[in-house]
């Protein structure tokens, strides 16, 4: 009998931030999420034990054994915030039961510097037992079988899916029309409660119409027809390279593997139908992280940041070996554009369809959404919200989004409670002051 040592990662929280962190194989290597981008920073190299043997391979006593001691890995810091992210999952699970949905999706991060807070996409798994099924699972599937259910349990909402995100989209084509000067805060428009667009006749949610109202108050509404009149103004050659400029076509560049690309129209098959259906967040796709990315840029001030999680590396003495740096875009709306764009969210929170979002004694910007999934007329909807605070200065951003929520699906009443309640706990926590008008 010989003992060989061995050692094996454990995880001691558990499920916690499962799809962020990622695990090992048998072999130590990493398998998904972090463990396997920061890889060779963590690994160190092996070490080997020699030993002299005889012909048959039996180890001779005598010659004794050399052993090369092995080189440790460096320790990998984050940004996720423990407290922050097991709220987080307390809240997506407790919405994931009480309206019996797929899956809850909650985002949070610094819209100043992409630092990501927590990513919780219930449900989760243990990273000490990856690869156990779920209860109640068949028993004789084939390996593939097996390892696709696996990768479906694994999958990281956040970034590795894309889905269309409806009216939370509208941010952008606002700030796009501000931008061109296509429309101002003040600009009227009217709602009878549809547009004609070309040979179609888009709804507006509100069947009735908004009648007249002006931009920011289109915005307060979420009305379609209105965002889809600025969408127009703009045009599709202008609106696309918006789209471009807003860094929407490219992938956000996070640190964990798998980010999914937007799913577009290429330019030149969109029509006038295409664009009234993209500017207000319907008939193509992005990832979340994709959204909350763009719309910080849209809010602070016109940085596109680069969401991560890593930090830096250390060493066992805590001595920092290397910190990481990650691209900003500058530009991507004026200073002025977003402003406008804070104080109009602000007011959707304030005292429009955001209005579940608000937070007693804090100021909070936001847009909710509603969109269905395709096949459309399936009755399966994905309810969201986007809020950030505090909407003079953001200091935190987050998207909660709720997939196939039962019985009442709207943004407004599903997930815009979400990012209340995380808000009316994480903003005294992260030291943000109260706002006393």
């Amino acid at each position: 009998v010989k003992v060989d040592e061995d050692y094996k990662r454990y995880y001691p929280y558990g499920s916690l931030a499962s799809k962020v962190l990622g695990f090992t194989g048998g072999d130590n290597q990493g398998i998904i999420g972090l463990e396997v981008k920061y890889e060779e920073y963590l690994k160190g190299q092996e070490g080997t034990i020699l030993t002299v043997t005889d012909a048959r391979g039996v180890e001779l006593d005598a010659a004794g054994e050399e052993r090369i001691e092995p080189i440790a890995g460096n320790d990998l810091y984050i940004s996720l915030d423990m407290n922050i992210q097991s709220y987080a999952t307390q809240l997506a699970k407790q919405v994931m039961e009480t309206k019996e949905a797929e899956r809850v999706s909650i985002l949070v991060m610094n819209p100043q510097n992409g630092e990501i807070m927590a990513m919780a996409d219930v449900p989760e798994f243990d990273l000490n037992q990856p690869f156990e099924l779920p209860e109640g699972t068949e028993e004789n599937l084939t390996s593939e079988e097996r390892q696709n259910l696996l990768n479906g349990i694994w999958r990281n909402g956040c970034i590795n899916d894309t889905y269309e995100p409806g009216s939370t989209f509208k941010v952008i084509t606002a700030a796009a029309g501000l931008s061109a000067g296509v429309v101002t805060p003040a600009s009227s428009f009217s709602c009878p409660g549809f547009i004609i667009v070309d040979d179609r006749k888009i709804r507006c949610h509100k069947v009735a119409g908004h009648g007249s109202q002006d931009f920011t108050h289109t915005m307060m509404n979420s009305c379609n027809p209105a965002l889809i009149t600025v969408g127009m103004r703009l045009g599709i050659d202008s609106y696309y390279s918006y789209f471009e400029q807003f860094g929407l076509k490219a992938k956000t560049g996070i640190d964990l593997p798998g980010e999914a690309g937007t799913i577009m129209h290429r330019k030149e098959d969109m029509g006038n139908v295409e664009l009234a259906t993209v500017a207000f967040g319907q008939s193509f796709q992005i990832t979340p992280i994709q959204l909350v990315t763009t719309v910080s840029s849209i809010i602070n001030g016109g940085k596109r940041v680069t969401p991560h999680f890593g930090i830096c590396t250390r060493d066992a003495d805590g001595n920092v070996v290397e910190n990481f740096e990650y691209p900003v875009t500058e530009g991507i709306v004026t200073e002025e554009v977003s402003a406008t764009m804070r104080e109009i969210l602000e007011m959707v929170v304030k005292e429009g369809s955001g209005s579940n979002g608000k937070v007693e004694g804090f100021r909070v910007g936001g847009k909710t959404a509603t969109s269905q999934t395709l096949p459309r007329g399936s009755g399966r909807y994905i309810a969201s919200f986007i809020g950030f605070a505090p909407a003079d200065n953001p200091q935190v951003i987050a998207l909660a989004i709720v997939n196939n929520p039962q019985g009442v699906y709207y943004g407004g009443q599903v997930a815009a409670p979400i990012i209340r309640q995380l808000y009316e706990n994480i903003l005294p926590y992260m030291g943000i002051e109260e706002y006393h008008e």
